[in-house]
């Protein structure tokens, strides 16, 4: 029988661990009657047939069956009704999972960045000439205010006193407008951004942990 549990068993005894936790020793030799099996007591004091196939061993001498005290007491009940051995088939399942990992990262900044430009935009501005032209010639009616060209002409006209009475163009006032451009560069403050881009090495596994 094993011993309590917390207690050593001896070196020469194989230890088994299984599911659920299961926990027994091999005793004695293969079992010449039944090929491949091994016998099995556990905690409790039971002593099953397992067959040995199903023993992983380990590098520290134990053992790692992969089964549960309930499924080895199915075994034991059908070794008791009949004389061969049921034999159970376990099969391994792939559950396959991921996980993100960070692999790494970016940083990405700005700064303003300033500079002078040379703006060159023409002004324009208007200069007027008045001139004064004589004219003196008689008139019946007052001459309508006309444009020639750029020039607007304004009639002026007097009464003079004559046998009779006639309207004489005195004279001429010539408005004459004239354009001109200068160039007045001036110094404008500009501003653009650029970006700058610094890669962030990823976390090492002793980091994350």
């Amino acid at each position: 029988m094993l011993r309590p549990t917390g207690m050593r068993m001896q070196d020469s005894t194989p230890i088994v661990t299984g599911k659920d936790g299961l926990r027994g020793e091999l005793v004695g030799s293969p079992d010449t009657r039944r090929e491949g099996t091994r016998e099995l007591v556990l905690q409790d004091g039971r002593r099953v047939i397992v067959p040995a196939e199903l023993l992983q061993a380990r590098s520290d001498g134990s053992f790692y069956l992969p089964l549960s005290p309930s499924e080895l007491e199915g075994i034991q009940a059908a070794s008791t009704m009949q004389e061969g051995i049921v034999i159970p088939l376990a099969r391994e399942q792939l559950a396959v999972g991921k996980r993100k990992v960070q692999t790494g990262g970016v940083r990405v900044s700005t700064h303003v960045r300033e500079y002078e430009e040379v703006v060159d935009v023409p002004l324009e501005r208007e200069v007027v000439n008045v001139e004064r032209v004589e004219v003196g010639r008689v008139v019946e009616v007052v001459p309508e205010v006309r444009r020639e060209g750029d020039t607007l002409i304004v009639p002026l006209v007097e009464e003079v006193l004559v046998v009779e009475k006639r309207l004489v163009l005195r004279e001429e006032v010539r408005v004459t407008t004239r354009r001109s451009q200068t160039h007045q560069p001036q110094r404008v403050t500009l501003r653009s951004e650029e970006a700058e881009i610094e890669r962030i090495a990823p976390a090492s596994s002793q980091d994350q942990a």
